[in-house]
């Protein structure tokens, strides 16, 4: 059904869609200069996503997995990641709030996003380490794992500038802690474990379906080059330089 749609009209779609959303998570914004904060990013991902597709165009299933974590993000955005008001849902639905059932004490929608972050982003970023670095192996699971999980640490750095840049309630809002000293180290381990999750699904239908699985896995780890790259290869470069000259 899916490859059925072709892949510009599906973007337009999605991106129609998400310009709603995002309306709507700006209207009545619990902190509108926190929801500024939070979309500074989205402002220019999103573009380069349109302005690239020429070029690189993303699967549909990439394109579809990208929509629903931005989605989940402009609904951080709406209330703060911290105020989410997922318990009210669930009382309002099912009689009980996702805490009661859970067990849980604090409000964990920043942690389930994070999470989702790793499991949904970590496919279109292995799109572009086959697509763009040809990376075969165990290298086309490795790295965008470990691409994600830099990433998340890259972010984590920004909310601990910006939250020290403004201050205040702008910036404890932004930073969403609640008084969890490793809220940090938990956001990118769940990051981690949703990119794990992700690659480790991706490669188990690889193995099932693609002949030469493990004979790429295998080659992927051979030495291709037994030439140090050290102070040996700056020496080269510079007798080549030289004798260029």
């Amino acid at each position: 059904m899916l490859r059925r749609i072709p892949p510009l009209r599906l973007l337009m779609v999605l991106g129609g869609i998400f310009a709603v959303v995002v309306i709507f998570s700006g209207i009545g914004a619990h902190y509108p200069h926190d929801w500024l904060l939070e979309n500074a990013l989205v402002a220019v991902f999103v573009p380069a996503l349109a302005f690239t597709y020429r070029w690189f165009p993303f699967s549909r299933l990439s394109y579809l997995l990208m929509f629903a974590f931005l989605c989940l993000h402009e609904t951080g955005a709406h209330w703060t990641y911290a105020e989410v008001p997922y318990n009210e849902w669930t009382r309002a639905w099912f009689g009980r709030s996702l805490n009661e059932v859970l067990g849980w004490e604090r409000n964990h929608f920043d942690r389930v996003v994070h999470f989702l972050y790793g499991l949904l982003l970590a496919y279109p970023i292995r799109e572009v380490f086959l697509r763009v670095g040809q990376v075969r192996g165990f290298w086309g699971y490795f790295l965008p794992l470990d691409l994600t999980m830099s990433t998340s640490m890259i972010f984590e750095l920004i909310e601990w500038g910006a939250a020290e840049v403004f201050g205040g309630d702008l910036g404890e809002a932004y930073l969403g802690t609640q008084g969890d000293v490793w809220d940090a180290h938990k956001d990118m381990a769940l990051a981690s474990l949703g990119a794990l999750i992700a690659m480790l699904v991706t490669a188990g239908i690889n193995a099932r379906y693609k002949r030469d699985f493990a004979r790429e896995f295998i080659d992927s780890l051979k030495v291709k080059s037994t030439r140090p790259l050290g102070e040996e290869e700056f020496a080269r470069l510079k007798h080549d330089h030289d004798r260029s000259r």
